[in-house]
């Protein structure tokens, strides 16, 4: 574990005489030498733009860019590398999906989401049912922070066009039992669409056994650059789907009359592509692999225990959500507090958290409070931290 915090330069940066203690990966994860020297070399030694020059330094970037794409297609177990297609990030690649279905909804048709989701998996959908006149259906979630299934089941039907879901949710930490939720939409002849933007550095990514239609992650949230993410779509859907944005790179042919389109991944990367923030994305993933990341996830679940244990023993901690499986983040509240008072008290110690309601106000709603106080980890993360956030919450504590 030192060695594998040595490898972030930021974790050994000292905040009010201390060092600081990160707990707010899940909005986003710090970076390793590895992504910002990768990151660095390409402005340095092969900044160019890709595809369409016949230079060295184009030619050194487009290998570089496509490189990352084959490195994506590998990480997550897609088919192919035309399957995976550069955006943003998880809201960009949502955004898209909801877009270029447009052709396919109808006004009796009824998009399912879950009250769990991200607002970046909820939004989308209801500008795309005001667009076409469908119905916008949410899935119940349990006291725990379950998704009730018996509801999920109820409410895929005949009229069920698109079935969006969280891997992980980004406010409880849930892990959702999302290869059966997709199978069985599969099997209503639903489209599927899966947000893995928590789930892709915690979670063993296989597209092709989750059998989802399309899979969205986001760099940031794995040690890659902001700015960058992907969308994986099945070949035979990204084929026959009509392309987002219009411009440069994604065109075969153009006239003032009429543009063809090229082939996927291309015909939905319209413009410049973000080349160092998939450089970054590589290097991030080349990362990985060469880290214990298994045994590092381990750790970081036992770690995530001991926390969620130690938290309970506090007088006035209230969890928000205990679901049957949990990944990386841990929200919750001290009684007659505002969150953000507590995390403005755990920052002068030191301690960085976030507070609010996590882009996830239908969910706060649901469960009627204003938001949490949510700590969430990542692979660098040990007890040490642990110790400084009961530390923290405890002072905190005798100041309200």
């Amino acid at each position: 574990m030192s060695s594998i915090r040595a490898d972030f330069p930021i974790l050994a940066r000292q905040h009010r005489g201390k060092n600081m203690v990160y707990l707010d990966s899940a909005a986003t994860t710090q970076k390793p030498k590895a992504v910002i020297e990768a990151v660095s070399d390409y402005y340095l030694q092969h900044n160019a733009n890709v595809h369409r020059a016949a230079h060295k330094l184009a030619d050194e970037a487009t290998a570089m860019l496509e490189g990352a794409r084959s490195l994506a297609q590998e990480f997550i177990n897609a088919p192919c590398s035309q399957e995976i297609v550069f955006t943003r990030g998880t809201t960009e690649a949502i955004n898209l999906v909801a877009n270029v279905l447009h052709s396919l909804v109808n006004q009796d048709d009824e998009i399912l989401i879950t009250v769990l989701e991200h607002h970046s998996n909820i939004v989308p959908w209801q500008m795309l049912a005001q667009r076409t006149g469908a119905k916008l259906v949410a899935v119940n979630v349990d006291s725990q922070g379950n998704l009730d299934l018996a509801d999920f089941h109820s409410k895929l039907g005949p009229r069920t066009k698109i079935f969006a879901c969280s891997h992980v949710s980004n406010a409880l930490g849930t892990v959702n039992p999302i290869t059966q939720m997709v199978s069985d939409a599969a099997n209503n002849s639903t489209i599927t669409v899966v947000d893995g933007a928590q789930a892709a550095l915690h979670e063993t990514i296989d597209v092709q056994a989750i059998g989802c239609d399309f899979y969205a992650f986001s760099g940031h949230k794995m040690y890659a650059p902001t700015g960058i993410g992907v969308l994986f779509g099945k070949l035979s859907l990204l084929d026959s789907l009509p392309p987002w944005q219009g411009g440069g790179e994604m065109i075969e042919h153009v006239t003032l009359q009429h543009s063809t389109y090229q082939k996927p991944p291309y015909k939905f990367e319209a413009g410049t592509p973000n080349i160092a923030g998939a450089v970054g994305l590589g290097a991030a993933i080349k990362y990985l692999g060469e880290i214990p990341r298994k045994q590092l996830i381990q750790q970081e679940n036992e770690l995530l225990h001991r926390t969620v244990n130690r938290l309970q023993q506090l007088p006035g901690i209230r969890l928000v959500g205990e679901p049957t499986r949990r990944s990386a983040v841990i929200s919750f509240l001290l009684e007659g507090s505002h969150p953000h008072d507590i995390g403005t008290l755990l920052d002068q110690q030191g301690v960085a958290v976030r507070t609010g309601h996590h882009c996830a106000m239908p969910l706060m709603e649901f469960l009627g409070i204003p938001g949490t106080i949510r700590a969430s980890f990542s692979l660098y993360n040990n007890d040490d931290d642990t110790n400084r956030l009961i530390a923290a919450v405890e002072k905190a504590a005798t100041f309200l």
